[in-house]
């Protein structure tokens, strides 16, 4: 269980300038502090709010490999 997972610390660019591994280690970040914390915790719509984006991201990744596919 995180310490203080309400301090779940931005990436240090944007989503979309990401590599791969950052995207997916933000994720599991972002995930483990969700399981640790209350499902009725205030901060828990904003981590679910930046998980959706995270998760948004990495669909349109895979979405646009099977493109040049």
């Amino acid at each position: 269980m995180p310490a203080e997972p309400a301090n779940v610390d931005p990436p240090p660019h944007p989503l979309n300038a990401l590599t791969t591994y950052e995207i997916r280690d933000y994720r599991r970040l972002l995930e483990s502090a969700i399981k640790g914390i209350a499902a009725d915790a205030p901060i828990q719509a904003a981590l679910r709010r930046k998980l959706d984006a995270v998760l948004a991201e990495q669909d349109e990744r895979t979405r646009i490999a099977h493109a040049r596919a």
